[in-house]
């Protein structure tokens, strides 16, 4: 850890973070592509011309968007191509069918034709996320919704669910407690951590953001966990004021990029999701701290939290934060790689 970080991390963090003002005016949550009706039709060879339409401008691509700031190249674009006709057809194999046996056929969608050319148009020129075009994200086993200004959740944030399944598979006592998801988002790890709890125990998730708060609500619904899992909109620790010293575990994927990086940032990431969940100020670990000092206050007795970091200097930091400015409040402090071996996970026990 270098000094220089840990100094202007401790010196610039905000004790607490002021209401930020958002818009009133909430779009309502979109349904993913595949489970809409296949309401529209275009002939197999509108749709053939269509397909090498966006093969053409996805191969024109080539390696400049990897070049520019590690954005996809020409393979998985023509990749997320597929994945978007898939879900755009009522059955995809109508239209292999129709091009082996070189016939025209009518074939169902879920989008017009005009939309799929839209689409692909503003996924190229805009660099728009498929997950945002599709209006979903496949996510451990979950198809979860998701929107402009609601973050995708990111494969590496499953390790949290498994951390919290494998502790409640021998903690009994934790499985029954209430836990937290704050800053949910899209809602992925309240309700990955609702299905291992099952009925024994329930969560309550947060958001600052209305819209996130619709979606996370939204995917809540539509795995029938409503019953278990409620989302209350605020500002993390605020809509959890009456839980004080009785959570039985506590997560979070907060924003933790540091401000000076946002503007190099892949354009899919900078330019569509949105900046408060991204943006985790001057060193990345406004949120970090904030969430380690509230945790200290949240969580009972044998209480388990699990944060997700920007990687090693962060985690090194937060645990020495912790040690340092927490002193006494937490106990098995552990850092935990993600799939890919980068130290991600801060976790810890309450004493």
């Amino acid at each position: 850890m270098q000094l220089s970080f840990a100094r202007a991390c401790f010196h610039s963090r905000p004790i607490c973070s002021a209401p930020r003002q958002l818009s009133t005016v909430v779009p309502k949550p979109q349904i993913p592509l595949f489970e809409r009706p296949p309401i529209h039709a275009a002939t197999s060879l509108q749709l053939q011309k269509w397909h090498e339409w966006a093969k053409t401008l996805a191969s024109s691509v080539g390696s400049s968007f990897v070049e520019a700031d590690n954005g996809p190249d020409s393979t998985l674009l023509c990749r997320e191509l597929n994945w978007l006709l898939e879900d755009a057809i009522e059955h995809p194999s109508s239209l292999r069918h129709a091009s082996k046996e070189g016939v025209c056929e009518n074939v169902k969608l879920r989008v017009s034709l005009d939309d799929l050319y839209n689409l692909w148009k503003d996924r190229i020129e805009n660099r728009r996320p498929l997950q945002y075009l599709v209006g979903c994200e496949h996510w451990r086993d979950l198809v979860l919704s998701v929107q402009e200004g609601v973050l995708i959740p990111r494969p590496e944030t499953e390790l949290i669910v498994d951390l919290v399944e494998e502790l409640v598979s021998r903690t009994d006592d934790l499985r029954k407690g209430t836990w937290a998801d704050l800053g949910t988002g899209s809602g992925a790890l309240a309700i990955g951590i609702g299905k291992v709890l099952g009925s024994s125990g329930s969560v309550i998730a947060t958001d600052v953001s209305p819209l996130a708060v619709s979606v996370a609500n939204f995917n809540v619904q539509r795995y029938s966990l409503q019953d278990l899992i409620e989302v209350r909109q605020g500002s993390w620790f605020e809509p959890l004021g009456n839980l004080e010293g009785k959570l039985s575990g506590l997560v979070s994927n907060p924003p933790y990029i540091p401000s000076n990086h946002m503007p190099h940032l892949q354009a899919e990431v900078g330019r569509h999701e949105p900046k408060l969940a991204l943006d985790g100020g001057d060193c990345g670990m406004d949120s970090l701290l904030l969430l380690s000092a509230g945790a200290a206050k949240m969580l009972r007795a044998g209480g388990f939290f699990a944060f997700e970091t920007n990687g090693e200097e962060q985690c090194k930091y937060l645990v020495e934060y912790i040690q340092r400015e927490i002193s006494g409040s937490f106990c098995n402090l552990n850092i935990v790689p993600d799939f890919a071996g980068i130290e991600r996970f801060v976790t810890g026990f309450h004493q």
